[in-house]
């Protein structure tokens, strides 16, 4: 079954950084937009302050100019100038993960060097050491992907540490990502939550949700999974918890729990037990994941009531 992408196109002006040899770097789109790109001369020029910013880093040896970047997306990713502008969609909250398509996104991003003063090449990065360093010039990581906190500074929202956000997270006003807690691109959060462990590729979480600390929920980047993974609202996932099944509205996963789809769960029901794969109960709304603390089996039972209930003024 083939997936289905929103079928609209998008636009910006962006900075681009451009190593020696031609090759764009990355791209930084202050504002970019969803919808047809206009067609008058006026919004066909590039804002003042971006041209103000071209020209040339003689120490990073890379030159920044302006280009115009105008993509469909239902197609998938063209170049880096469309890869960095479908992340920066994603991190503006114009677009919601799983919505657009991000075939290709990976192969077109470089593996460049991040520094305090930009991106480089890693070529340049390597063979100007010595220059680099006279100028306080390090580098906090080499990666494809950069953090968001260098492109979009999303309205509303606490991240205790920047490297451990990256650009196309999906971060909705009221949401908190503490030090140990991570967002990959295309993931992230549809209102106020608490983010203390890990939200993988794909996974969006519901508003009111807390992942606690050192949880994890299975993305589909690696392992040949697909399973795209929602958590509802209201839920939790206790401390080192984790799991590879949805997770519905006001459901909690016990703290040291880890459930995958296939794992057996005896499912307690209306005064009747049976054993089913934990799949089957994937996304149904006020369930309480647990281990027997006796016999060691992992059971599921109804809850009623609210899930957790995030406090207001860490999330206001």
């Amino acid at each position: 079954m083939s997936e289905t992408y929103l079928d609209q196109k998008a636009w910006g002006h962006g900075l681009a950084t451009i190593s020696h040899d031609g090759s764009v770097l990355d791209v930084w789109y202050p504002e970019p937009q969803v919808g047809e790109a206009p067609k008058s001369d006026l919004q066909w020029f590039s804002p003042r302050h971006l041209d103000e910013l071209a020209g040339v880093d003689e120490i990073r040896n890379v030159r920044t100019e302006v280009l115009r970047c105008e993509i469909d997306l239902s197609l998938p990713v063209s170049s880096t100038q469309d890869a960095y502008l479908r992340l920066q969609l994603l991190s503006h909250l114009l677009v919601q993960p799983n919505s657009i398509n991000l075939e290709g996104l990976i192969p077109n991003l470089p593996i460049v060097a991040f520094t305090n003063r930009g991106v480089m090449s890693l070529e340049e990065f390597e063979k100007r050491t010595i220059t680099l360093r006279n100028h306080g010039v390090v580098a906090h990581s080499l990666d494809k992907f950069p953090r968001l906190i260098d492109y979009v500074v999303p309205k509303k929202v606490r991240i205790a540490d920047g490297n451990r956000v990256r650009l196309g997270a999906h971060l909705s006003p009221g949401t908190t990502v503490m030090h140990e807690g991570f967002v990959n691109f295309n993931a992230g959060t549809l209102g106020s939550s608490m983010v203390e462990g890990r939200i993988s590729q794909g996974v969006v979480v519901g508003d009111g949700s807390d992942i606690g600390g050192g949880a994890s929920i299975m993305g589909t980047l690696s392992g040949g999974g697909k399973e795209k993974i929602t958590i509802g609202k209201r839920a939790l996932l206790g401390a080192n918890s984790g799991i590879g099944i949805s997770i519905g509205d006001d459901s909690i996963v016990e703290a040291g729990l880890y459930v995958t789809a296939g794992t057996k769960v005896t499912l307690h029901h209306d005064g009747r037990t049976q054993v089913v794969k934990a799949i089957e109960l994937s996304g149904l709304p006020g369930m309480l994941f647990r281990r027997n603390s006796q016999n060691g089996s992992v059971e599921a039972l109804a809850r009623e009531g609210v899930g957790v209930e995030l406090n207001s003024e860490l999330h206001a």
